[in-house]
């Protein structure tokens, strides 16, 4: 199964449209997983003309789109607990956040966005990835996604381009 990761997309104000570069990439997933900050509920629907969507909502969401999909869940996808948070807060952190928000629960990735920093790190045998942000790279050199890919066993990856549009 092949999975695209987008986070803090903050749409339509640091994009107006989907980037070309992250139409193309996610072009052959099954199913696309935000990590919150989409801001707007059109956004939401012009990522479900590229494929089925789950996500959680973030701090800059609003009602419309916490009540939709929550603040936190759980999925099993390939027989793997895959979790997603945004990761925002106090504190520590944005992945020390993200690990804090799964730690009493049984997860092999823990998904999570908030700092639009990519990051990919292995801790107690569970996953953290941030795909970084699609269209708000901020202090990154580069926007970014992921790809996870399920098969027997978990492969995360980050891809990167330089023009929003």
């Amino acid at each position: 199964m092949k999975i695209g990761i987008v986070s803090d997309t903050h749409m339509p104000s640091r994009g107006k449209v989907i980037p070309d570069a992250l139409i193309q990439g996610l072009k052959d997933v099954e199913l696309i997983l935000h990590l919150g900050d989409w801001t707007q509920t059109e956004v939401i629907r012009a990522f479900e003309q590229l494929a089925p969507i789950d996500s959680v909502a973030g701090n800059n969401d609003g009602e419309e789109i916490i009540a939709r999909f929550g603040r936190k869940k759980i999925l099993n996808l390939g027989g793997f607990q895959i979790g997603m948070v945004h990761g925002d807060g106090m504190r520590k952190t944005t992945e020390a956040r993200a690990w804090e928000a799964f730690k009493e629960e049984k997860t092999d990735v823990i998904l999570f966005g908030h700092s639009h920093v990519p990051f990919l790190m292995k801790h107690e045998g569970v996953i953290l990835f941030n795909p970084g942000s699609p269209t708000d790279k901020r202090r990154q050199p580069r926007y970014s996604y992921g790809i996870l890919t399920l098969t027997d066993t978990i492969k995360a990856e980050h891809f990167y381009y330089d023009d929003k549009s």
